[in-house]
């Protein structure tokens, strides 16, 4: 009799850690949503592109510019970023004034300039990052620290792009 209790126990404990493991703010669905593009998708070796990263933000919900808004990207040998990550002050995105505090405006597309590395390799490739983020909801009086991880493939061909002098 006694080992039937422990088993309930122990599967009662799973579903309440499994149960409320999200954010702890009783919320099912994530805070801040991130798409991620590479501009344009088919490079050459020394070419420029850019990084196009799209935010959705769920109604109620508000992303603070502080503590730092980060996106960091995975090392990668493909491409070269000016800066190992870029915080919501680099990338110029507008804050709001509100009686209660700051939030991101993050209804316009991020985008983060690159140059293809001369050694890229041909071939398909998947770019990997993240955005490290406070979100909060005054209505129901919770703010939580949370990461929203990104990718996106680009393709490098072997043609190599020469930068000219002016």
């Amino acid at each position: 009799m006694r080992r039937g209790w422990n088993a309930g126990v122990i599967a009662f404990g799973f579903v309440l850690s499994t149960g409320f493991s999200q954010t702890g703010t009783g919320q099912d669905t994530e805070l801040l949503k991130a798409e991620c593009s590479v501009v344009p998708p088919r490079l050459s070796r020394g070419q420029s592109g850019k990084i196009v990263i799209r935010f959705a933000v769920p109604e109620g919900v508000e992303i603070s510019p502080h503590p730092d808004f980060v996106i960091e990207f995975n090392p990668g040998p493909e491409l070269t970023f000016s800066k190992n990550f870029f915080t919501a002050r680099d990338l110029e995105i507008e804050v709001s004034e509100k009686p209660d505090g700051e939030a991101l405006k993050l209804d316009r597309s991020v985008e983060i300039p690159f140059t293809v590395s001369t050694e890229a390799k041909r071939g398909t490739h998947r770019l990997e990052g993240r955005v490290k983020y406070f979100a909060r909801s005054l209505r129901e009086n919770w703010c939580v620290k949370e990461t929203v991880r990104f990718a996106a493939g680009f393709y490098t061909r072997t043609s190599l792009v020469r930068k000219t002098g002016s």
